[in-house]
């Protein structure tokens, strides 16, 4: 039996589920590692997949945008856990990126660390775009679509980061309750719209 517990109020997810793995795949935009049609694959460590043994091979892709538009995401899960996804993006470096949502464990039944609850921000702030999407106790019967605002601004090469958050799953050394994957951006700002001075300037000496 599993019970479901949302608390919008504190911006947590409770779940207790039978054990499982989950996975994803990122289908728009063009993810910028080539991912494994079975369970898109790797996309342990963060920020942008792979694994510690496993960095992954770029495909290349980078998707072109003007700024202030609608950027359509598209995933796939290939495995069910229940859990939520995460978008932000990252101007000059990926370090700018923000650190996986913050987790509540508890031992599971083997005595290892399992997660019960990931926290949400909401409303989100830069470099978070939007949270808590595709939140879920159970599996999805389609692939999950949403439009996501992208702020007025110019890069060459921007990293747009699509994560998940898993509850009531075991802890792994690559990438803790979250599964990662990121696609390349180049944004043109819109000159007839003002620029989004929340997020840093694009670096030209980088």
């Amino acid at each position: 039996m599993r019970t479901l517990t949302i608390l919008l109020g504190g911006c947590l997810l409770f779940a207790l589920a039978p054990r499982g793995v989950a996975h994803f795949r990122l289908l728009e935009p063009a993810s910028w590692l080539q991912e494994s049609e079975e369970l898109g694959d790797p996309q342990w460590s963060a920020p942008c997949g792979g694994t510690l043994t496993d960095p992954g091979k770029s495909t290349g892709a980078i998707t072109k945008i003007q700024g202030g538009e609608m950027l359509h995401i598209r995933i796939r899960e290939m495995a069910f856990h229940p859990g939520f996804y995460r978008v932000a993006l990252a101007v000059n470096s990926r370090n700018e990126l923000p650190p996986d949502p913050e987790a509540t464990s508890g031992p599971g039944t083997d005595g290892r660390p399992r997660s019960v609850s990931g926290a949400v921000h909401y409303p989100p702030s830069p470099p978070v775009l939007a949270d808590g999407l595709f939140m879920h106790v159970a599996p999805f019967e389609k692939e999950q679509e949403v439009d996501v605002e992208i702020p007025n601004i110019s890069c060459e090469k921007c990293t747009l980061q699509v994560i998940e958050f898993m509850a009531a799953h075991g802890w792994n050394k690559d990438g803790g309750y979250t599964y990662h994957h990121c696609a390349d951006l180049q944004i043109r700002a819109n000159p007839n719209k003002p620029i989004d001075t929340r997020f840093p300037a694009e670096n030209k000496q980088r």
